[in-house]
């Protein structure tokens, strides 16, 4: 399916194409591919370059730990998400590790090396698909993740579906439906919060 973003201004092609599809197919990933995702989440930038990302990952060539990660969705997004070929969970190191302070930056920098990470995919022909819906408890426990790290996000990495045969009718609904974004008035600001700046 062609989603192209309706952009006021021009924006590059990776990042107009680029959407989060429901329908994926369970076509295996080569292991390079994979290494690229992550390679290009490792150059993101990041307060004081401290780096406070790590990705668990699991894909279906090992089904038991597919089924670990996947047990930790919420039951609307393992719905579809068992069909993709990897699933990822994104994790943050709350506190610097050059002084132990809190780093109140963590997430915003994992979110940015996620998003290298999305558009590397993309870039290769694949799809990923972030999700807050999960049990951050279970996955805590499962992947015994530390009191020093917080579970951020998961995602679903793979190919995309080509066709819609055999796709629950609620999940291509989903993903026909429109994108939309809101006003660029909206939240460009100038002089003060609220104040909109008109670009």
């Amino acid at each position: 399916m062609h989603k192209p973003a309706e952009t006021v201004f021009p924006i590059h092609e990776l990042i107009r194409e680029r959407w989060s599809p429901v329908a994926f197919t369970p076509r295996r990933i080569e292991p390079a591919a994979l290494g690229s995702l992550f390679e290009a989440a490792r150059w993101a930038p990041s307060s004081y370059n401290e780096q406070p990302w790590c990705f668990l990952i699991a894909t279906q060539d090992q089904p038991e730990e597919f089924a670990k990660l996947l047990g930790c969705l919420v039951p609307g997004n393992q719905k579809w998400a068992k069909n993709a070929f990897a699933l990822a969970l994104s994790v943050a190191k709350l506190a610097f590790a050059r002084d132990g302070q809190p780093n109140r930056h963590a997430c915003h920098d994992v979110g940015l090396a996620t998003q290298n990470l999305i558009l590397q995919a993309h870039s290769l022909g694949l799809a990923c698909h972030a999700m807050a819906g999960f049990d951050i408890d279970r996955a805590r426990d499962v992947f015994q993740i530390p009191t020093t790290h917080d579970p951020v996000a998961a995602i679903a990495i793979g190919y995309p579906a080509l066709d819609y045969r055999g796709v629950d009718d609620s999940l291509r609904q989903r993903d026909e439906r429109p994108r939309s974004r809101k006003p660029l008035l909206e939240f460009v600001h100038h002089g003060a919060f609220g104040r909109s700046f008109n670009l």
